[in-house]
């Protein structure tokens, strides 16, 4: 098994084609988006190349590997642009005998956190950094953001592979490495 998992490509047509050429090179089998997939919000300057109907086309061009859930900035007429659903407002992926509570980070985080096990993962983006940290007795993994990093961070990513977590810049340079423990 091995995603690629991303966060808050905010309608960056260029970003996102850097994280489809990722995608490709690491010969992923599934790409998650956590949110925030084409409008970039009031909050946030525009990024890189913004075209959300570009973005929208290069993921419904691989809808059968994308999956995700829906961001703070993220309308309903969003997921009348993509062809892959994206609306809900989390997921659960099985991970041994882990559960792995996927989200935007808006509604579910470590100052609200969803109900979870002793060493399940709350995954989400929505703060632009990238973390990996214990968060009572599960474990809080955040990949940052594709095209709008925040707090001195990269453009990046995270690459699951089995049990391990890796983070990587948009080159592939690796950044952080967390092996989910049994």
């Amino acid at each position: 098994m091995k995603w690629l998992i991303a966060s808050d490509i905010h309608g960056s047509a260029y970003y996102c084609e850097k994280l489809l050429e990722a995608y490709k090179k690491e010969q992923a089998e599934r790409l998650i988006l956590l949110g925030d997939i084409l409008y970039h919000g009031p909050r946030n300057d525009l990024p890189g190349q913004y075209s959300t109907k570009d973005v929208a086309a290069m993921l419904n061009a691989m809808k059968d590997e994308v999956c995700g859930v829906r961001g703070n900035c993220d309308a309903e007429i969003d997921q009348v642009m993509l062809e892959f659903p994206m609306f809900a407002d989390y997921m659960l992926l099985p991970l041994g005998r882990q559960t792995v509570f996927v989200t935007h980070g808006h509604l579910w985080n470590t100052e609200k956190m969803p109900p979870l096990r002793p060493g399940d993962v709350l995954l989400h983006g929505h703060t632009h950094v990238p973390v990996c940290e214990q968060a009572g007795q599960a474990y809080y993994l955040n990949p940052g953001s594709v095209s709008i990093p925040k707090g001195g961070s990269w453009h990046g990513y995270i690459l699951l592979e089995d049990r391990t977590f890796i983070w990587k810049d948009l080159d592939g340079c690796e950044h952080m490495t967390f092996t989910l423990p049994e």
